[in-house]
């Protein structure tokens, strides 16, 4: 069985402002406070932009991908803390990455586990990036993955589309 995920995660207050700045995002609201929005093919071109680098004093970049979205990320998390997380998994195998802004700036990560690498003591890349933003691990649960129910769905799509 597999599992892909890309999305943001913060506190459903943050994300449904952000969200109205992206036509094509939807919040999606998780356990603990928090919510997601699927990072769907029409999430990151609208986060992308024009493709064109900004330089300081106004000139423009030709050539090199868009900053945008990472600038889109620091500008939201003046307002409070907002992840980025990916996961791909298939036949037991996989990979996981996450990284956190805060206040404007990158916080935590970018964080990396490589396909069948051990979870680090201190736990997974996302489940790092989620107890960054005030995530915790519930009574029965295995992680915060597990505790905030990412595991509701199984693809990105999956979180587009849903209903809960």
């Amino acid at each position: 069985m597999s599992y892909e995920l890309q999305a943001l995660i913060g506190t459903l207050e943050l994300l449904t402002v952000a969200a109205a700045e992206v036509p094509a995002a939807r919040v999606v609201p998780l356990a603990q406070g928090l919510a997601l929005i699927p990072v769907t093919s029409a999430v990151l071109a609208a986060l992308q932009g024009d493709g064109i680098v900004r330089r300081p004093g106004g000139g423009a970049g030709v050539g090199r991908p868009s900053d945008g979205f990472e600038l889109r990320l620091a500008a939201w998390s003046k307002a409070g803390p907002i992840a980025r997380v990916e996961a791909r998994y298939f036949g037991g195998g996989g990979t996981q990455r996450a990284a956190v802004w805060a206040d404007g700036t990158v916080a935590l990560g970018p964080l990396t586990i490589g396909e069948f690498e051990p979870a680090p003591a201190e736990g997974t890349p996302i489940s790092r990036a989620l107890r960054r933003i005030g995530a915790h691990t519930e009574q029965g649960r295995t992680d915060e993955f597990d505790s905030v129910g990412l595991g509701r769905h199984r693809t990105t799509g999956d979180w587009a589309q849903s209903t809960d």
